[in-house]
């Protein structure tokens, strides 16, 4: 394994019966690297986020992090990989100083470094004059907060970020990525995210999807929207068979949600406005835009077949 790679798997695998989790997954993630696995429910991301931080043993293939491979010592591998799930691994009935100190004890920190580091964390994270207080009296946004505190108590070389920001209110989730970003920046973490926020993820130097367990092709996020489209067209009608049957020769079938029709333009050269003349009060209203990664999701996961009908 390549000394600049923090994760490599090949032909990674979890089987349950007859039906493939993760299916022959080829991963190479370099050191430092922040990378995004993106995907809809189901797709076999928390599974293969359990297979890398041996939670969950694979049915086929191999895995290595840091040059370590997982099946020889998972012992190891989990004192390099933090781990942050969806949901909260903490006791709320115990105060956030109990809670960090028993993941401190697992992780094998003294004393001392164990307070050092939680000293460090919490003033981070203003929560210094909390440190005594119950988890139940903390807000949503205080305990995802200290949930990664928890995950990086040891300084390990590999963070997943398991939906880290679900649920939490934009100011919260600014400042989460402000501290994982600080973790890059000052420890050389590299971080692995699974998320439903893809503004969080336009951030990553890389992105891969993920469906039924199949690995697809990704790039930059700047890459991958700079190949989608060059303008998104948005249309508001309560005639959207009509506005499809005439646009749909000019620019594939659109994305439809009940009244809404989105196609992805290809072409710089067209005249919106005298679309929106031609059209006329056939809709309601109408807005074109640049793509962002959230097009380039909608259009891996929702978009027709050529016949029109969804996947």
């Amino acid at each position: 394994m390549p000394n600049n790679l923090a994760i490599k798997t090949k032909g990674l695998t979890k089987q349950y019966g007859q039906a493939f989790a993760v299916n022959q997954l080829d991963l190479e993630i370099e050191s430092g690297q922040f990378y995004g696995l993106l995907g809809p429910n189901g797709a076999g991301k928390t599974t293969t986020i359990h297979m890398l931080t041996t939670m969950t043993a694979a049915t086929l293939g191999d895995a290595w992090i840091a040059g370590q491979r997982i099946s020889d010592d998972p012992v190891a591998i989990r004192n390099t990989v933090g781990l942050v799930f969806q949901d909260s691994a903490l006791d709320r009935t115990m105060s956030i100083d109990e809670n960090l100190q028993f993941a401190a004890a697992l992780y094998n920190l003294s004393p001392q470094q164990a307070n050092a580091r939680i000293d460090e964390l919490l003033t981070v994270f203003g929560l210094q004059d909390k440190r005594k207080q119950k988890l139940l009296a903390l807000s949503g946004g205080q305990r995802r907060a200290v949930d990664i505190a928890r995950g990086v108590l040891h300084k390990p070389k590999v963070l997943f970020l398991d939906e880290p920001t679900i649920g939490l209110d934009l100011p919260n989730r600014r400042s989460i990525w402000r501290f994982v970003e600080k973790l890059r920046r000052d420890e050389g973490m590299t971080i692995f995210l699974t998320t439903h926020y893809l503004e969080e993820a336009a951030a990553c130097d890389h992105v891969d999807f993920i469906q039924q367990g199949i690995l697809q092709t990704g790039g930059t996020p700047t890459e991958l929207v700079k190949q989608l489209a060059e303008t998104i067209l948005e249309i508001d009608t309560n005639k959207p068979e009509n506005i499809t049957a005439q646009l749909a020769p000019l620019f594939g079938q659109p994305i439809r949600e009940e009244q809404q029709l989105s196609f992805k333009i290809t072409a710089s050269d067209v005249d919106f406005s005298e679309l929106q003349k031609t059209l006329g009060n056939s809709v309601s209203s109408m807005q074109w835009r640049r793509p962002n990664l959230n097009d380039v999701y909608l259009w891996r996961f929702c978009a027709p077949d050529p016949t029109g009908k969804e996947l």
